[in-house]
C-alpha cells in the first residue's frame, strides 16, 4: 500500500480511481464495510483504490480541546486499512485553513483535480465542506457534473446497535471491552511505552508494567481486565491489566499497569500493545496487603482462562 501525506502527493498521470474518505478512527465493523466495498468496486473498474483520512482529528482544528479518545494511532490505522487491501493511504493534514474549504473546492482539489475519481464511496452520514455543509445529495450532484459516480455504503449495525466511534468510545470508556470488540471485529487495543513505576507490583511478586500512553488514548475505565500484551515480533502474552489509582496505597495518578504471565524478562523501554479481552472487576481498596495479593491471585486465573 502507498502511504501520501496529502492529496498533493499523487504522482504525474495518475489515473482514475476509487475514492473512500473518513477519520476511520477504530476501522470498526463500519469502516471496513465501506473500505472493504471500495476496495471491490475498483477492482472491479480496474483501478486504484485510494482512502482519504485526516491528521490530526478534525474535531480538534473545529473546536480546540474537543479532541475525542483515539481508538487506533496513526501506524495502527494504516496497518488495519493496508489489511483491507487498500492500494493507497491519503493523510490529509488537517488545518484551520483546510476546515475553511468549501465543499464544491473541497470535492474539485481533492477528488477530481488530483485524485481522478471514477467512484466515490461513503458512508450514508458522509459530511464535508466548510461547516460540513456538504452531503450525500451534493457529492452525488457534483459527481455528475464532474464524471464521477458516488455509492453511499449503509451503517452497520447488530441488534439495532448502530456502530460507530462515538459509541465504541462509550463503550471503552465504560469499561465494556467485550462490547467493544464486537463493534470493532477485533479487541480494543491500547498502545505505549513501559516506564518505571513505583515497583510496588514487584514487591508483590507480581512485577507489572507501566505503560505511558498518548494523551488522547481511549484507555478504558479504572477496573481489572484480561488483555493480550503484544510485543513487537514476540508472541501474545495474557496479561492482567490494573487501571487506576491503586486505591489501596493512596495512590492520585492514573496508570495503566500490566502483568504479563509466565513472563520473566525486562520490559523497560518497549513499546507495546494491550488488547483488552474481558473486564474482570472493578478497582477495590484494601485493608492489608493479604488480601490484595490473594485478589491478584485470582485475577491472575482468570486472565489465565479468558486470555491464555
Amino acid at each position: 500500500m502507498q502511504r501520501w501525506r496529502g492529496y498533493e502527493a499523487a504522482p504525474g498521470g495518475w489515473g482514475r480511481s476509487v475514492v473512500t474518505i473518513g477519520v476511520f478512527d477504530g476501522v470498526h465493523k463500519g469502516h471496513q464495510a465501506t473500505i472493504g466495498h471500495a476496495v471491490a468496486r475498483a477492482r472491479e473498474l480496474g483501478v486504484k483504490s485510494v482512502v482519504v483520512t485526516f491528521d490530526p482529528h478534525p474535531a480538534e482544528v473545529v473546536r480546540p480541546g474537543s479532541h475525542p479518545a483515539v481508538l487506533t494511532e496513526p501506524a495502527r490505522k494504516a496497518e488495519l486499512i493496508e489489511a483491507l487491501g487498500a492500494d493507497v493511504l491519503c493523510v490529509v493534514p488537517f488545518t484551520a485553513e483546510f476546515s475553511r474549504l468549501p465543499a464544491e473546492a473541497f470535492v474539485h482539489d481533492i477528488l477530481v483535480e488530483h485524485l481522478h475519481a471514477a467512484l466515490v464511496v461513503v458512508g450514508d452520514n458522509f459530511r464535508f465542506g466548510h461547516r460540513a455543509a456538504g452531503d450525500v445529495a451534493l457529492l452525488e450532484r457534483l459527481g455528475r457534473t464532474f464524471g464521477f459516480g458516488v455509492e453511499g455504503a449503509p451503517l452497520v449495525a447488530e441488534a439495532g446497535t448502530v456502530f460507530s466511534s462515538t459509541y465504541i468510545r462509550s463503550c471503552v470508556d465504560a469499561g465494556d471491552v467485550a462490547a467493544a470488540a464486537a463493534a470493532l471485529g477485533r479487541p480494543h487495543r491500547v498502545e505505549g511505552v513501559v516506564v518505571r513505576g513505583d515497583q510496588r507490583g514487584r514487591e508483590l511478586g507480581y512485577p507489572t508494567a507501566n505503560l505511558l500512553t498518548h494523551r488522547y488514548a481511549a484507555v478504558p475505565a479504572d477496573g481489572v481486565y484480561a488483555a493480550r500484551l503484544v510485543r513487537r515480533g514476540g508472541e501474545p502474552l495474557a496479561a492482567a491489566v490494573s487501571i487506576g489509582t491503586n486505591p489501596t496505597f493512596s495512590g492520585r495518578e492514573r496508570r495503566v499497569e500490566a502483568y504479563a504471565l509466565d513472563f520473566t524478562g525486562d520490559l523497560y523501554g518497549e513499546r507495546l500493545a494491550l488488547d483488552f479481552v474481558a473486564h474482570l472487576r472493578e478497582q477495590r481498596t484494601y485493608d492489608a496487603i493479604e488480601p490484595l495479593v490473594a485478589q491478584i491471585a485470582e485475577d491472575v486465573e482468570r486472565t489465565r482462562r479468558a486470555a491464555g
